[in-house]
């Protein structure tokens, strides 16, 4: 069938259910005197009088009552299914990819996110961990999450966590062997655990902060891990001293497995950023996830 012609179907509809010219021209947005004209053409192609006209009202024949019974429910339907669709487009849904170190995914957007992902099933998240500084837009992420010093300033940043507090920890049984490191210089004569990183382009210089005055040490040791959790297992096993989030390490210093070393130089560093191209779009399920991870203080 023609475009025209369910169109002209349409002004038809409009026009037996409202039983009247004026007020089905004003819901369609047309003038009346066109409204007529569709009405004659459609009765002219059928060769059938659809609407018993008066100076009153307006009336289907019974050939118009049995055309609006057949149409009318078929418009409808469509109607409700476009609105579906429409409601469909506004309701949050979609796949968001994140890259975000081991120690982020575990303790804020695997929590948090849990809470989400249960009162809007039609979001889904991949998380993919690394400790590079990935290029989010070239590897097609929706979103990364790093520390607040390593977004770049072209993107736009929401904070997630307060800032984070580094320290060195190790077993009590490794402290049985040796003697506490006073000082970072002193860590060189350790067995420290290692956390090598693409991004640094080899192993991580452990830092460190003290009235203002900074320090980097190049450690040395038989453990060399690329994730923190490995790390604080190997300490808690005793194989070394770890360099680790304050967070991830204070349960076990609460029980006494890990002791914390070098306490007055423990570094602060800014929290976790939320961060995406400034010219992208944000989608209703990122905007969900954007204030479900907003950090306030």
């Amino acid at each position: 069938m023609a475009r025209e012609n369910l169109n002209d179907l349409l002004a038809f509809v409009a026009v037996a259910r409202e039983q009247s010219f004026t007020r089905a021209a004003a819901k369609l947005g047309v003038s009346q005197s066109a409204l007529s004209h569709t009405i004659r053409g459609l009765e002219s192609r059928l060769g059938l009088r659809l609407l018993t006209r008066t100076t009153r009202s307006v009336s289907p024949t019974p050939a118009g009552e049995r055309l609006l019974a057949t149409v009318g429910p078929r418009f409808d339907e469509i109607d409700e299914e476009l609105a579906a669709l429409s409601e469909l487009r506004d309701k949050p849904a979609g796949t968001i990819r994140i890259t975000a170190d081991e120690h982020a995914a575990a303790t804020i957007l695997q929590p948090k996110l849990a809470e989400v992902l249960l009162d809007y099933p039609d979001i889904k998240v991949e998380i993919i961990v690394d400790f590079g500084l990935t290029d989010i837009v070239a590897q097609r992420y929706d979103v990364g999450v790093r520390l607040g010093d390593q977004v770049a300033k072209d993107m736009i940043a929401v904070r997630i966590s307060p800032d984070m507090r580094m320290v060195v920890v190790g077993a009590p049984s490794y402290f049985a062997r040796r003697t506490r490191p006073k000082t970072p210089h002193d860590l060189t004569g350790h067995n420290c655990i290692n956390l090598r990183l693409p991004t640094y382009g080899g192993l991580y210089a452990w830092e460190f902060k003290k009235a203002g005055h900074e320090i980097k040490v190049r450690v040395d040791g038989q453990w060399i891990f690329n994730g923190t959790n490995q790390m604080l297992n190997a300490a808690l096993a005793g194989g070394g001293l770890a360099y680790i989030p304050e967070d991830l390490s204070q349960p076990y210093i609460a029980e006494g497995r890990l002791k914390q070393v070098l306490k007055d130089w423990s570094p602060v560093f800014p929290g976790y950023h939320l961060y995406y191209p400034s010219r992208r779009q944000s989608s209703r399920a990122l905007a969900v996830l954007i204030e479900a991870l907003r950090y306030s203080s």
